[in-house]
């Protein structure tokens, strides 16, 4: 009887099987053991390995710049001054474009092009993050998978995280980083048509304009402040059935542009055509960009440029220093639920909070 019971218990759907045991470790050597943390690496360390061109350590200095720890800002500032110097023979170059131009595949075949010449690339892509939770796909060396395995090439995706200021900061030091590592040609690829190009546009040397033919009137109003930014307008994805609607949109950016202001440069934008897919009207791309760089070169504006950019980035730096300084601020964290509660409640005006914890902020409160 016992064994009946016991038999119809084992039969029970509530009964509780045997699991799979456990495979073993695919590394044993590895059984029972923590990670090792990574060694750190001094100033010079750290400035050394750049300059001899070692990626792990140039990666891992792009991401001492990334990083919003103080004593990783504080240890990275010091590896850019020490790299300053090392910076400067380069051609930074922007792009940008409305979605579904084609920038990374345009990217990775002109990016494919500079390398067979023996130039160093450096691709610092800003990637999209998303407002609510701020991740980001960081998606590029997977669209750029070609030019990611090229030896000459390193391409860096980082997230803009919500704060274009910071990005715009974080590349303009990474650009530093990657020519003092020895690469003489920078990408800095937009998150896509709005103010992150006004950003780019202040640490670049040549702004391309990336467009497609057909794109509707509904772009029209996108496009006319960048325009007025651009170097060259390239029409992409002119082949197959395309060609002839490429041509005809390159004519309506031709006529468009005459309507604009001289550049300050001398320089007259181009408008022009190619197809990534086909490799073709790429080496007309790659020599107006060289043609442009020898013209401002010749005339000074190069390094008029590069001196302007700089002192903006000084400006633009003491900005954002002082707005991370003002909400990191212990007095004005406590201070400013309450005023976001006031203002919710309609009690106090935007400005009257805002001119009140500046106030407090810059010791005037009471005055």
């Amino acid at each position: 009887m016992e064994d009946k019971d016991r038999k119809k218990k084992d039969q029970s759907s509530l009964s509780v099987n045997r699991g799979v045991e456990s495979p073993p470790s695919v590394n044993p050597a590895l059984s029972g053991k923590t990670r090792k943390k990574r060694r750190q690496f001094s100033i010079d360390e750290y400035v050394e390995g750049i300059l001899d061109g070692n990626i792990s350590i140039l990666s891992r200095a792009i991401t001492l710049v990334e990083s919003n720890r103080k004593e990783h800002f504080d240890l990275a500032q010091q590896i850019i001054e020490k790299c300053l110097p090392h910076s400067r023979d380069s051609i930074r170059i922007g792009i940008t474009g409305v979605p579904g131009a084609g920038k990374s595949t345009f990217i990775e075949t002109l990016g494919k092009k500079i390398t067979a010449m023996n130039r160093k690339l450096a691709v610092l892509a800003i990637d999209p993050s998303s407002e609510k939770s701020h991740g980001s796909i960081l998606g590029d060396k997977t669209r750029m998978e070609t030019l990611a395995g090229d030896s000459l090439a390193f391409i860096r995706p980082s997230p803009s995280a919500g704060s274009l200021g910071g990005v715009a900061r974080k590349t303009r030091e990474s650009i530093i980083l990657c020519e003092a590592a020895g690469f003489n040609t920078i990408f800095v690829e937009t998150v896509g048509v709005g103010q992150s190009e006004t950003l780019v546009h202040s640490m670049v040397d040549f702004f391309l304009l990336l467009m497609i033919s057909g794109a509707g009137d509904e772009l029209q109003g996108i496009k006319r402040g960048i325009m007025e930014m651009a170097d060259a307008i390239i029409i992409n994805k002119a082949d197959g059935n395309n060609v002839h609607r490429a041509e005809m949109t390159k004519t309506e950016f031709q006529n468009a542009l005459t309507l604009f202001p001289a550049n300050p440069s001398g320089w007259k934008p181009r408008v022009l055509t190619c197809s990534s897919l086909e490799v073709k009207g790429i080496n007309e791309i790659w020599s107006t960009i060289n043609e442009q760089i020898d013209h401002t070169t010749k005339n000074g504006y190069f390094e008029e440029k590069r001196k302007k950019q700089s002192v903006y980035r000084m400006h633009d730096t003491i900005m954002q220093s002082l707005k991370a300084s003002f909400y990191n601020n212990p007095e004005i964290s406590k201070q400013m639920k309450l005023e976001e509660k006031q203002v919710l409640e309609g009690k106090i005006t935007s400005y009257s909070a805002a001119a009140e914890m500046l106030n407090k902020y810059f010791g005037k409160a009471g005055d």
